[in-house]
């Protein structure tokens, strides 16, 4: 759920409980295991009743979906905020960098980056046999390069609904959005810090700069 200017104080305040909910089921899921956490577990745990919990999510899964949206949300959130004159990889690389960078603000009430990213290391290794994790994995993934189709329509001054099938900003949107996800699935499967050569940040800005040659552009 992405809050927008403007949003009542009540849709504020659904947004802000969904968050406290993903954060601690992501902190139970790390400490005790994906098996041994129940959903009844993370509601007593976020001080709210089970029912609120399922008005939420449907599945414990599900409820960490936040975590994973975040950190995708962050990262087209900065490509649709580089200078226009940016050419299109250079506005996908420096978002990269920036919304897989440890130090940053995670620009929520919630835990800093470096924290998030851990969440995000373990939940996948969780995944790899849990199909209903890689599930909601794959969707937060997907939510992303749907939305960065239309941010790199915009950078082009391309209309979204005329975009051809293939080529251009859609088949873009497709291509950076796996790279992103190719190099943070790489750097979850290592134990190497997320600051360092080999983190998330430093892989995703070179996995985007193999396709600094593709066309952008709709023509």
């Amino acid at each position: 759920m992405q809050i927008m200017p403007g949003s009542s104080l009540n849709e504020r305040r659904k947004a802000a409980t969904r968050r406290d909910i993903a954060h601690t089921a992501a902190a139970l899921f790390v400490e005790r295991g994906l098996r041994a956490t129940r959903a009844e577990d993370i509601a007593r745990a976020a001080g709210v009743a089970p029912r609120t919990f399922y008005r939420y999510f449907a599945t414990k899964e599900e409820s960490v979906a936040p975590v994973f949206e975040e950190g995708t949300r962050r990262w087209v959130d900065a490509v649709r905020a580089a200078p226009a004159e940016l050419p299109v990889p250079d506005a996908l690389i420096g978002a990269a960098s920036g919304a897989l960078d440890p130090a940053a603000d995670s620009g929520t009430d919630g835990p800093a980056n470096a924290e998030s990213l851990e969440w995000v290391r373990s939940l996948l290794r969780m995944a790899e046999d849990a199909p209903a994790l890689r599930s909601v994995w794959n969707d937060a993934c997907f939510a992303a390069e749907t939305a960065l189709v239309e941010v790199l329509a915009e950078r082009v001054g391309a209309h979204p609904a005329s975009l051809p099938a293939a080529g251009g900003p859609r088949l873009g949107a497709a291509l950076a959005s796996t790279a992103l996800r190719v190099a943070v699935e790489s750097w979850a499967a290592t134990d190497e810090p997320a600051d360092g050569p080999q983190g998330p940040g430093a892989l995703a800005v070179r996995c985007i700069e193999s396709l600094r040659d593709f066309p952008w552009s709709t023509s």
